[in-house]
């Protein structure tokens, strides 16, 4: 176990922890290229990534490998998984790091370790066998790659899904999707679901995040594409990204991918840096909802507001409107799907619904 006081020392210790990485481009002189995110830093040897734990050590890419700074087994409703396995637990973990610096982080103790020393955070290490099977003494039929943004770690998470493939375990990224063609391409093979934070349709605020609009957007179609199970969350935070206009914008992307997709609305709540407002009211995650379904989408929940948002959380049959999966939070309630389909009309519903024969994105 390790609990480092600061961020230099953590980073001394986490770099006892890595392997050298295979998302980059090499470049002459010992330069190279990072292609793990949208940000494609370019390092020359010694230098550090802005995600801090990839860096160049003599022209090889040292990427991490081999802990977690976080574990617990989940709903998958919690991910949030609305269309994938309901009612069933998923194995989380999580590294340090992240290539945002996001001020309502609600993961800010592993993703912001790093740059801020409030945010230190224990580590353990593990092997790619140890999740596993924890997951399976636990009963999860999926691991999932959370907590902090598990784009900067894909060789990591390469390596625990190729383990889980082998026992039959599913495996999923919930990730900020400020990717680039190279990690969508790497990383496709072994990822079945993915859930994708859109956290504005500004660019502006995109880059005070961090990151850039243009490769999440190019990021949520490549994964689309690539067959992953997509659902999309925008937590919606007052006088921030919850006008009429950027709320639309987000619907109406969304719909122009696949009106399939589920997009989660998730209500906010003051963190980290970001105490200068409240919650987000009700009322505004169903305005959002109401936007989502004049763009077409098929399926909208509204999040974080356990059991107050008019039934907001149930998935409902697109052409019959008969509920088909009821929750309250977290906790799945009913499932009424028959083989995938609404039991009234037989209307197919979009989703991995079970682990024998999973449909890819209709």
């Amino acid at each position: 176990m390790v609990t480092p006081t600061n961020s230099t020392q953590t980073r001394h210790l986490l770099d006892c922890d890595t392997q050298p990485g295979k998302l980059v481009r090499e470049l002459e002189n010992d330069s190279l290229i990072c292609t793990a995110c949208g940000h494609l830093c370019k390092l020359k040897s010694g230098q550090r990534g802005i995600c801090k734990v990839r860096y160049n050590d003599q022209g090889i890419l040292r990427v991490p490998f081999n802990y977690v700074a976080g574990l617990q087994n989940d709903p998958i409703e919690k991910k949030p998984f609305f269309h994938a396995l309901p009612g069933s637990r998923a194995m989380s973990f999580g590294m340090l790091g992240c290539d945002f610096r996001c001020a309502y982080c609600q993961n800010w103790f592993t993703s912001q370790t790093l740059r801020d020393d409030l945010s230190t955070q224990e580590s353990t290490h593990m092997t790619a066998k140890d999740i596993c099977e924890l997951a399976q003494r636990n009963d999860a039929r999926t691991i999932v790659s959370t907590y902090n943004e598990p784009l900067i770690t894909s060789e990591w998470a390469v390596e625990v899904f190729q383990e889980a493939r082998k026992r039959g375990i599913r495996t999923a990224f919930v990730s900020n999707g400020h990717g680039t063609p190279e990690v969508i391409e790497y990383i496709s093979p072994w990822i079945d679901f993915y859930k994708i934070d859109l956290k504005t349709f500004s660019d502006k605020n995109y880059r005070k995040l961090g990151g850039n609009l243009t490769a999440v957007l190019d990021t949520v179609g490549r994964v689309f594409s690539a067959g992953m199970w997509t659902e999309i969350v925008t937590l919606v935070i007052p006088d921030y990204n919850d006008s009429d206009k950027e709320l639309t914008n987000i619907a109406e992307f969304i719909a122009s991918i696949s009106l399939d997709i589920p997009w989660h609305v998730t209500a906010f709540h003051p963190d980290y840096k970001m105490q200068d407002r409240g919650r987000t009211p009700v009322t505004t995650l169903l305005r959002a909802r109401e936007h989502g379904k004049q763009a077409g989408l098929k399926f909208v929940y509204s999040g974080n507001v356990p059991g107050q948002a008019e039934n907001a959380e149930n998935t409902y049959c697109p052409e019959c409107d008969k509920a088909l999966v009821t929750r309250i939070g977290f906790r799945l309630r009913n499932n009424y799907l028959q083989d995938g389909c609404c039991p009234k009309c037989r209307e197919p519903i979009a989703g991995r619904w079970s682990e024998d024969g999973i449909s890819p994105n209709l």
